[in-house]
């Protein structure tokens, strides 16, 4: 596996990690409050899908092993660029129901 490929999913699994950090015990209430809390959770999640895109355009193979990829990139770009439009309800589901799924699929793919 090519160095860069393997730098960008260290990226995703390290952001990941540290999403899952940054919530650990809090509730929907905590996160929707708390706005360093917000900005730390949607600058990983940035991150993630920077990584997702550098991804596809370097090892396309390799980004279809990663469910709901095509999400994470639409996510990050509405993130970045839809600021005003994120819905922290929306966050935190994706939160609760796809941080497992992604952190699985990149570890899979580490693992070779």
């Amino acid at each position: 596996m090519k160095d860069e490929l393997l730098k960008h999913l260290h990226d995703i699994r390290e952001a990941v990690a540290a999403i899952k950090t940054f919530i650990a015990g809090k509730s929907f209430n905590d996160y929707a409050s708390d706005e360093l809390l917000r900005s730390g959770v949607e600058r990983k999640f940035e991150i993630i899908g920077e990584a997702l895109n550098r991804i596809q355009k370097d090892s396309p193979a390799i980004l279809s092993r990663i469910r709901d990829y095509r999400d994470i990139i639409s996510f990050r770009n509405i993130l970045a660029h839809g600021y005003d439009s994120i819905e922290d309800q929306i966050v935190w589901e994706i939160l609760e129901e796809d941080m497992d799924r992604l952190q699985e699929d990149v570890n899979a793919i580490i693992a070779g």
